[in-house]
């Protein structure tokens, strides 16, 4: 699983998932920079660690020996929880994990070393596994 090593902050404050600043597409991250394929993202989420993953894990399964893989997102922002049953008051909970914003437009993952069809085939596996409608996008 992925989390930060070190953070400088430990809770962040909630930010509100408005559908109209969350719907904007993203600015940074946007185009195919390492590989010859990438996986782009069509809506917005909150992705966990755990679902970025059980991505990487369908797309080391295409690389194997020969392809590269680049995982071009990092979940950094913590997620906070409070025990179940607990009542309300007594502070903010403890940080449950971690999670990636994810806004439309972004490039989650790029593959590269892998035969087209096999990599397609797998990206769109691994866009199975996360909760983003996604879409397939090659280097120009």
């Amino acid at each position: 699983m992925l989390f930060p090593k070190k953070v400088k902050h430990r809770k962040w404050q909630t930010q509100r998932m408005s559908e109209r600043r969350l719907a904007r597409p993203d600015t940074r991250g946007t185009t195919v920079a390492f590989g010859l394929m990438g996986l782009k993202a069509l809506s917005h989420a909150r992705m966990t660690s755990n679902q970025i993953e059980a991505a990487r894990k369908v797309l080391t399964r295409a690389t194997a020996k020969t392809g590269k893989l680049w995982i071009r997102i990092f979940p950094d922002r913590p997620v906070t929880a409070k025990p179940a049953e607990v009542g309300m008051g007594s502070g903010k909970g403890d940080p449950k994990h971690y999670v990636f914003e994810v806004r439309p437009g972004r490039v989650l993952f790029e593959i590269d070393g892998v035969a087209e069809d096999v990599a397609r085939a797998h990206l769109r596996q691994a866009g199975m596994k996360l909760p983003v409608k996604t879409s397939i996008v090659t280097r120009h």
